[in-house]
């Protein structure tokens, strides 16, 4: 597979500036930021700049002085890095100088009051207790929520900042679930990579898993046989199916509309019926890898495929028109939980909640991953960016998907399902990014060797990363009982930011 990401190299000091006129540019967004070490007693900040218009883009390296461990933050000018550069913070002890909210993001000062950055042996610089904004003023108070929720979900902690029932702030704290993924990905073997890579984000399996195999067949220079890539686009659109007919019974169980809330469900559970008829197990996990899947779609298995999609979209144009042509439920999501265009693009904000928000961004439509960007599906868009909107593009992209799935299974291409890519090293100096158009939005997996062929440093952003600051802002001034409809219409993963 042909990389279509160019490194550059810049100065610490103009890196901000780099990357800001980079973004200037029609077509173009901010990816993600990291860092690694280069071997040389040094550390290199790194910017993966996109471009929309070629389906590639930009890795601009800069290089710290030995023993530097600050650069000039980029959050001033493009607000999309803040919480990237506070992760680097955490991970590898180095500051951004002129952060406008510097703080942890990932590591609990009371959990590891004494352990060294954990990408690094460095000191970490986040010792001091955590600081929520703090929002003062006559009738205002703090209602702390989480990390331990009535419900069976994962941890993360709410500080609401409200005036009588309306919220004025939310400050969301997480890292509960940091695991030392990135790390244990660098130390493995290669070829055994793909099963904790596709174990990031449980509920996102096969994402991760196209997002791993599509970056390493990058370092590797090869190619999946076609038949391959249409499995693995199979794979991930029931994916997509799945978790979006689930939101709508979540939806409806937010808002106290009990009968969807029950009725739904069942439908996720049938299409996740029909991925384990694909992959052999509901979850899809051991199916994607570099170099192709790992198993073969015959004709009956194909055929039951065909007609469970049959089934399954008759009995959701029974059901969606319960949710979207109901007034009392229209009035609850309408107006509620609103993100404006311009602050979901200044965030950087992914996926259906951007398309909610009037993004036409879809990393279907512009890089390679499966079919993509060859057969992209029409991307659904909405402006108003409330709930509401939220709903009707998972709608909206329920429909395209069933679609567009039986288009694929209907023109499955012959031949092989795997390319043998079993070589012992990879290349020197190399790096390969896999972007992935996953069901909350773009995954990013971004893999990069050092002059061994040895993993220096494997990062993961998942949408939730962009979109946690996206629901912050859409929360202020609803009500506080509005909340976990908002929450459920962005449906973030705290794993999948943690890592």
């Amino acid at each position: 597979m042909m990389n279509m990401f160019k490194r550059v190299e810049e100065t610490p000091s103009a890196l901000a500036l780099t990357v800001k006129n980079w973004l200037a540019h029609r077509g173009r967004r901010f990816g993600h930021l990291t860092a690694r070490a280069n071997g040389k007693g040094q550390f290199v900040i790194e910017a993966l700049a996109l471009d929309r218009n070629t389906g590639g883009g930009l890795i601009i390296t800069a290089p710290l002085t030995e023993g530097e461990l600050k650069y000039p933050s980029l959050t001033p000018e493009t607000p999309a890095a803040h919480w990237a550069e506070r992760a680097v913070g955490d991970l590898f002890g180095i500051q951004a100088t002129g952060h406008p909210r510097w703080k942890s993001l990932i590591l609990h000062s009371d959990a590891w009051p004494d352990d060294p950055a954990p990408l690094s042996s460095l000191e970490r610089l986040h010792k001091e207790p955590y600081p929520f904004l703090e929002v003062s003023g006559e009738g205002v108070h703090e209602i702390p929520v989480g990390p331990i929720h009535a419900g069976i979900i994962e941890p993360g902690h709410f500080r609401f900042s409200c005036v009588g029932e309306i919220i004025s702030n939310l400050d969301i704290r997480l890292g509960y679930q940091h695991r030392g993924v990135e790390k244990r990905l660098a130390e493995l073997p290669w070829q055994q990579m793909r099963y904790l890579a596709e174990s990031a984000g449980s509920d996102t399996a096969a994402g991760n898993a196209l997002a791993h195999a599509t970056a390493m067949e990058t370092i590797l220079g090869i190619e999946p046989p076609p038949r391959a890539q249409a499995l693995r686009t199979v794979a991930l659109e029931l994916e997509r199916l799945a978790n979006h007919v689930g939101d709508l019974g979540a939806l409806s169980g937010d808002i106290g509309y009990s009968a969807c809330a029950a009725l739904f469900p069942p439908m996720r559970g049938a299409v996740l019926a029909l991925a384990q008829l694909l992959t052999g197990t509901r979850r899809q996990r051991y199916y994607i890898k570099p170099g192709g899947v790992a198993r073969d779609l015959d004709d009956t298995r194909r055929t039951a495929l065909v007609q469970g999609l049959v089934d399954i979209s008759r009995r959701l144009e029974e059901l969606i028109p319960l949710v979207l042509e109901n007034p009392a439920v229209i009035e609850r999501m309408e107006g509620t939980g609103r993100l404006s265009p311009t602050l979901a693009r200044d965030f950087g904000i992914v996926g259906p909640a951007a398309r909610a928000s009037g993004s036409h961004y879809d990393a279907r439509e512009v890089f390679a991953h499966g079919v993509y960007p060859g057969r992209a599906p029409k991307v659904a868009s909405r402006t108003t960016g409330d709930v509401l909107a939220r709903a009707q593009i998972r709608v909206d992209e329920i429909h395209a998907g069933l679609e567009f799935l039986t288009e694929l299974l209907d023109d499955l291409p012959k031949g092989a399902i795997f390319i043998d890519c079993d070589q012992e090293k990879l290349p020197l100096d190399a790096v390969g990014v896999g972007i992935v158009e996953a069901w909350r939005g773009e995954l990013i997996h971004w893999v990069t060797t050092d002059r061994t062929g040895a993993i220096s440093r494997y990062s993961i952003k998942d949408p939730s990363f962009n979109n946690w600051t996206g629901l912050a802002i859409a929360a202020r001034g609803n009500l506080v009982a509005d909340f976990p409809l908002c929450n459920k219409s962005f449906n973030l993963s705290y794993s999948g930011n943690d890592l």
